[in-house]
């Protein structure tokens, strides 16, 4: 069957304009801007005293994977797990088992006064006092986090700790 001169233009634009169609389904996405990288470089850590043993104790411990209620680096630590064993293992001081009972026991710090070895506190669970990590100063804070399960530095900037910020406390009797 032959086509008309007319048909065959009609076929070749309806055609083009399928190839057109499928080629903007399959086009590439546009691109979003990536989230800007956490800084989790520790080279403006500064600390003296008992707040440099805590710290430097605390920073041996990342990478240890998460265990609720855990209370020793071989078989996982949670955020007060992980206070109470630098605290006794760098200053021999015992703490309380909970996060919320190490806040009672401790006293508060101004967010701009905090010193490493401080301790900084959350509301992650809906309740006041609920996780706990150790300041490094810098604006960072080691801690072990339920996600991703290991001990790691984390920003105070990031929007889901400050947010949740209640704030920072300390076992020291004037500074560190």
């Amino acid at each position: 069957m032959a086509l008309s001169p007319r048909s065959r233009l009609l076929l070749c634009r309806m055609f083009a304009l399928a190839v057109l169609a499928l080629a903007a389904c399959s086009s590439t996405p546009t691109r979003t801007a990536k989230p800007k990288p956490v800084d989790r470089s520790l080279a403006h850590i500064q600390a003296q005293g008992d707040g440099r043993e805590v710290v430097m104790y605390s920073l041996g411990l990342l990478d240890v994977g998460y265990q609720f209620g855990g209370n020793n680096p071989e078989a996982g630590l949670d955020c007060s797990g992980l206070v109470r064993f630098v605290y006794k293992n760098a200053l021999g001081v015992e703490l309380p088992r909970t996060a919320a009972d190490i806040a009672s026991r401790t006293r508060p710090v101004n967010e701009s006064k905090l010193q490493a070895g401080d301790l900084v506190f959350f509301n992650t669970l809906g309740r006041p006092y609920s996780h706990v990590g150790i300041y490094l100063g810098d604006g960072k804070f080691v801690h072990a986090p339920s996600s991703r399960g290991k001990i790691r530095v984390e920003s105070m900037d990031l929007p889901y700790f400050a947010s949740r910020f209640e704030g920072g406390r300390t076992v020291f009797a004037s500074g560190n």
